[in-house]
């Protein structure tokens, strides 16, 4: 549960934003903008193809025009530029963010309770789903997608050398010294610096809880024993010269993956919207399976990723983008163009039920089931109880403290010990109290 500091902050930001807005004359309207023309709502989204989509409601929608707009920052830049903008009050009425940034947002006074313009939209999504948007009744995000962690595979590397898909991380160790003694230039998979999401959705895995609360008090747990047995285990296969230490998304990591050097990827269920990109010339050639457990039979996996998108209290008109929000993430005929043109597994339970899921994405052509193996995942996803209002911060320092230790060849679980103390720090320094 959410304390009450971070209800706290969130209110009084946005009594100084509505203040700001009235003092500016400005106010909800029904449908219509200040001048009696149609309202105008301004989106921010980095979805590919978001384009198509956006043209749909417009052309049925002709009292309530959205302008989509695609940003040149990563997710984290623009979490940082949406907070500076808000004290500014020139924030577009729409953004999308990455679910462990909301509470930051929250925080900051960026975003509004859409409870207020739809009572019924929390009911539409289920409770793992809620978790990431939803704090003290408070509905701060629309969910979009739902992204639980897979293990991505070539088949005919595995077929050539009689192995299975690994079903616990001591398969999947043994897996990646067969495959490397077999051909010294190939390795299952790399250990990413460069990606926090992705090493703290496997931490959610093996039982770690980075932030909890209670009332006024925070707990900070990163460097518990759960997220060390994760940065442990991956140091001694870095070690054994088995696994690479590349960063995802580099150029170096896109051409290893294309070329056949990496056959392995721990990713999310939106990696076959990213594979065309990655490795163009491997299409039909992976197959997912369920994310290794560290106990044999133990079906949990964790969430890299996923997003939600929130009306920010500059917006003019929170009823309007409200009723956008719920058609593009809850609607069949949207669902089903973020399915087919976006490759997300929807948030929204009735989405998962779509008959265009029936289909695997273009890129998994051999795997026809993918869908409904991710829906059988997708239930089984852990996350944290909540993501701290300075998680930011907190990826900003893995990047930097695991980077560091992955060129100097130091401990990353010593890494760990420093991410802590930097985000205690910082969370102090916010104003919130944190539990010793």
């Amino acid at each position: 549960m959410t304390p009450r500091s971070l209800r706290r902050l969130a209110a009084a930001a946005t009594a100084t934003a509505a203040t700001a807005a009235l003092l500016a004359g400005c106010a909800t309207s029904g449908g219509t903008g200040s001048d009696g023309g149609p309202v105008t709502l301004e989106f921010v989204s980095w979805d590919p193809n978001m384009e198509t989509i956006v043209d749909t409601w417009n052309e049925a929608n002709p009292d309530i025009q959205v302008e989509l707009t695609k940003p040149s920052e990563s997710a984290d830049e623009l979490v940082t530029k949406f907070i500076t903008q808000a004290q500014a009050g020139a924030n577009p009425d729409i953004v999308k963010v990455e679910y462990q940034s909301l509470p930051a947002l929250i925080a900051n006074g960026v975003v509004v309770d859409l409870n207020e313009y739809d009572s019924d939209l929390a009911g539409k999504f289920d409770d793992a789903s809620l978790a990431q948007v939803q704090f003290e009744g408070a509905l701060y995000g629309v969910p979009q997608d739902f992204a639980p962690l897979v293990f991505f595979y070539r088949q005919d590397v595995f077929d050539s050398l009689g192995l299975s898909a690994p079903t616990t991380w001591d398969e999947y160790a043994a897996a990646a010294r067969t495959i490397h003694a077999a051909n010294p230039a190939q390795y299952l998979g790399t250990f990413s610096a460069g990606d926090p999401g992705w090493f703290a959705g496997l931490a959610q895995q093996a039982g770690a809880n980075w932030w909890s609360a209670s009332d006024d008090t925070w707990t900070v747990a990163i460097n518990d024993a759960a997220s060390k047995k994760v940065a442990d285990y991956w140091q001694g296969l870095i070690g054994e010269g088995v696994i690479k230490s590349d960063p995802f998304w580099s150029t170096q990591w896109s051409a290893e993956m294309n070329d056949g050097t990496l056959v392995g990827w721990v990713s999310a269920a939106w990696a076959p919207a990213q594979f065309p990109n990655i490795a163009p010339d491997t299409a039909g050639l992976w197959t997912a399976a369920a994310l290794p457990a560290w106990s044999a039979g133990d079906d949990a996996t964790g969430i890299w990723g996923g997003s939600a998108m929130a009306v920010t209290t500059d917006s003019k008109h929170p009823a309007e983008a409200t009723k956008f929000l719920d058609w593009l993430n809850t609607s069949d005929e949207a669902l089903a163009l973020q399915i087919s043109t976006i490759n997300v597994y929807p948030a929204a339970t009735s989405g998962r039920s779509l008959p265009e899921l029936d289909a695997p994405p273009a890129f998994m052509s051999n795997q026809p089931d993918y869908y409904a193996f991710i829906g059988e995942v997708a239930p089984t996803a852990k996350s944290f109880d909540i993501w701290g209002p300075n998680a930011t911060v907190t990826f900003g320092a893995y990047r930097d403290d695991f980077g560091t230790a992955l060129q100097n060849g130091t401990s990353l679980s010593d890494a760990l010990d420093a991410i802590q103390a930097t985000s205690v720090e910082d969370l102090e320094k916010l104003g919130f109290t944190v539990a010793q």
